[in-house]
């Protein structure tokens, strides 16, 4: 994205055939059911309490904001592994720091929005990232088109997996955490919110990674392996996340990456000075255990696992064109990945 351009993000190309059917997401909370995996289960002691929550209706940072207020603690002391939509029935992990004094049971608390299921103790606070992944079971309706067409792209994916893009909604409305964070590292703007500054920066570098995985798309390159390729553990080519020290692959790959880079030398720039160092992520993401059916003949019920930092979107976005409800028109902050990276991961 370049000075000249408008925050609208591109639009990013398919690995599979256009089914050309279309489905309502999420008109009902029910319809879109996370259940996240966490990486370990409370040990029963330590300074912090863990709680499991059910919410339906509400975004995560909100419900930290009230699990802090009932537990008299700050903000800064509730930690989550990532965050979930709102439109949606969610369940989640939380840790409260509590290093002293009775431990309240919040299980009891009262709110329309969300429940605490359970809460134990243990010895650390949950960080970003901190979790397995997620599993979805999502209802699509209004489903028009050509059912073989969807069947088709449904076994493609299960078969094939999808690219692992990071979602619109890591990009702010129309894009506009990546014109910000642009601005921000050109020096035309100073951000000195570090929350901001963190949301800013992880646009940027989500957004470069898509340039890198789309331009292998565009060329054929998609289910194939390029010369200098960085493998992931699981065989998979990598994609960058943009920063500081050498790029890892050689030969093709690198030429690819760095023509990428070439193109939005502002932003690579900006992101190695601003002292991330260079990550990889498998461009490749592989939804697990899926099924589906059709309850009835408009009626797609989707069921998949996600590990942490794969998006929902980009499952459903393979298989069929999806549209929410009027009052997502100015996005939720919130996954769809749900298994919410955030900072400048």
């Amino acid at each position: 994205m370049t000075p000249a351009q408008t925050s609208a993000l591109p639009s990013w190309p398919h690995a599979h055939p256009a089914s050309g059917a279309h489905g309502t997401l999420k008109r009902l909370n029910e319809d879109f059911i996370v259940t996240e995996l966490p990486l370990q289960l409370p040990s029963g002691a330590g300074e912090h309490l863990w709680l499991e929550v059910e919410k339906n209706g509400a975004n995560t940072t909100f419900v930290a904001e009230r699990l802090a207020e009932a537990a008299g603690v700050n903000a800064w002391d509730v930690g989550y592994a990532g965050l979930k939509d709102r439109y949606a029935i969610t369940r989640q992990w939380f840790s409260l720091y509590l290093p002293k004094g009775d431990t309240p049971d919040l299980t009891q608390l009262q709110h329309p929005e969300f429940k605490v299921l359970s809460q134990n103790r243990h010895v650390k606070k949950l960080r970003p990232g901190d979790l397995q992944g997620n599993h979805f079971r999502i209802v699509l309706r209004d489903v028009t088109g050509d059912r073989a067409a969807i069947e088709s792209n449904l076994k493609a994916v299960a078969a094939q997996g999808v690219p692992n893009y990071f979602g619109a909604q890591r990009f702010g409305h129309d894009g506009g955490n990546v014109e910000q964070g642009r601005a921000m590292l050109a020096r035309e703007i100073r951000v000195r919110n570090p929350k901001k500054k963190g949301l800013y920066l992880s646009a940027v570098r989500s957004f470069v990674f898509n340039e890198v995985l789309a331009l292998r798309i565009q060329q054929g390159l998609w289910g194939k392996t390029l010369t200098g390729d960085v493998m992931d553990e699981g065989g998979r080519p990598t994609g960058p996340l943009w920063g500081r020290g050498r790029v890892t692959t050689t030969d093709e790959a690198q030429a690819l990456e760095r023509g990428v880079a070439a193109i939005h030398a502002t932003l690579c720039d900006g992101l190695e000075h601003a002292g991330l160092a260079q990550e990889r992520r498998a461009l490749v993401a592989s939804p697990m255990a899926m099924a589906w059916e059709w309850p009835q003949a408009d009626q797609l019920l989707l069921t998949f696992f996600l590990p942490a930092g794969n998006y929902a979107t980009s499952v459903l976005n393979e298989i069929l064109h999806t549209t929410e409800p009027e009052r997502h028109s100015e996005g939720e902050s919130g996954t769809g990945e749900c298994g919410g990276e955030q900072g400048p991961g």
